[in-house]
């Protein structure tokens, strides 16, 4: 900003940290601290067994089938396989649901690659969903537009954290009679009306990687559902298509990869699993008082949630207010990130826009599955997707780690307050 913007207490441009200024938060912020003790001891426990016994520790072994049983307790009941990746997570969802191929899976536009990929990877033609206006998710209106004779499934991604209309989502599904896939990886622990999300879709994907709420080491993912026969196909599916539910005689029946967890990852699971309650509560809580700051400010707000939302907060969606700001927002965020503070003005551009997706680079040069003369919709589709635009456009993000305290939490609100002050509209 070239102008001085002064207030009530008298802070300028040249007040910040971005300008020259003195910044608001010196010290380095402290590290999640997410493995401890805990995971420590379980994993020597299975080295210790493993040296005595003489015999390595593989796969579906007691460990994994453990944190599987823990999971879908945790769950509120139901059946969990784990697998090596929140992406293989979705993958294995689908294919347990076996669509046929050359038929279209609906998908919202924000959300991680492989949240998408799986559906090309299985020779189905990816549906690209806008955004409810104001949310990273779609929205009952926005998939019930995309369903043609030809879906045959709908996945759905819970970004941030943030629970979608999964009511309302589930009326259009069961209405058209579709298989829905609930991909929670940035969503452990979120609730909409009292019920775990995860636990509305016929099948559910969460990711386990070192970034998440919890985690089973550097990767991990687990699959969840509440139908004991797509329990079983999920595990066919994982697991190079061996007949697990079948009668005895039967041979791998299907043809998959082998994309198992393995029992050591699932220990650590085990033991982060007793900690994922505390980590979103304490996460809500660091929120609930940058809620309480934010209210009296007019540049920056928390987006609206849906009723009886309770987001588990992978980051912190803020909003921009640009009718009440003298900057735009990445001015605004470069000024806060100058301050100290771990904040990122764009997330993501919407999935259709990457290069992968534009140049149909899924099976060498075929062009398949859009080019499949099978296929008997439009290859070329565009999908528009203005509230996803302009949802991208109007928030960023701040990073919360719940090993954050009141000192940290002190320095997020002051940092916030020292930029509004210079950047704050007077109108």
């Amino acid at each position: 900003m070239k102008h001085c913007v002064r207030n009530k207490k008298n802070l300028t441009a040249a007040d910040l940290a971005v300008n020259g200024g003195p910044k608001t938060r010196t010290q380095p912020w402290p590290e999640r601290g997410l493995l401890g003790q805990e995971e420590k001891s379980a994993v020597v426990a299975m080295f210790d067994r493993a040296i005595e016994s003489g015999q390595a520790f593989g796969y579906n072994g007691p460990e994994e089938n453990a944190f599987c049983k823990a999971f879908a307790k945790f769950m509120g009941g139901g059946y969990a396989d784990a697998v090596n990746s929140g992406s293989t997570a979705v993958y294995v969802a689908l294919r347990a649901l076996n669509p046929e191929p050359f038929t279209e899976i609906i998908v919202g536009c924000i959300t991680d690659p492989g949240g998408i990929m799986p559906i090309p990877m299985l020779n189905c033609l990816p549906m690209i969903a806008d955004t409810a206006p104001g949310s990273f998710g779609p929205g009952p209106k926005q998939i019930e537009e995309l369903i043609s004779p030809r879906t045959s499934a709908i996945v759905v991604a819970h970004i941030f954290g943030e629970p979608l209309d999964m009511k309302g989502i589930m009326r259009v599904a069961r209405k058209h009679k579709l298989p829905v896939v609930e991909d929670c990886a940035q969503a452990h622990g979120a609730r909409i009306d009292g019920r775990l999300v995860g636990s509305f879709g016929d099948l559910s994907a969460f990711s386990l990687m070192f970034g998440k709420h919890i985690c089973t080491g550097g990767q991990g993912g687990l699959v969840y559902t509440r139908n004991e026969k797509l329990y079983w196909a999920c595990r066919r599916a994982s697991d190079r298509g061996k007949p697990f539910g079948l009668p005895n005689g039967s041979s791998n029946c299907m043809v998959s990869l082998n994309f198992n967890l393995n029992d050591l990852a699932a220990a650590i699971g085990s033991a982060q699993l007793k900690k994922l309650t505390g980590i979103v509560r304490r996460r809500r809580a660091i929120v609930a008082e940058l809620s309480r700051t934010f209210a009296k400010l007019k540049i920056v707000s928390l987006p609206e949630q849906l009723p009886g939302a309770e987001p588990s907060f992978w980051h912190c969606r803020i909003k921009f207010n640009k009718s009440a700001a003298t900057c735009d927002k990445a001015t605004f965020c470069k000024a806060l990130s100058a301050e100290g503070l771990p904040v990122y003005s764009h997330y993501c551009d919407p999935i259709h826009h990457a290069d992968w997706y534009r140049n149909r680079n899924a099976f060498g040069a075929s062009g398949l599955p859009w080019s499949a003369p099978q296929y008997k919709g439009d290859p070329n589709r565009s999908f528009p997707c203005p509230n996803a635009e302009k949802a991208l456009d109007d928030h960023f993000q701040l990073t919360v780690w719940e090993s954050w305290g009141r000192a940290e939490v002190a320095d997020i609100v002051a940092a916030f307050r020292k930029c509004a002050a210079v950047y704050e509209s007077n109108r």
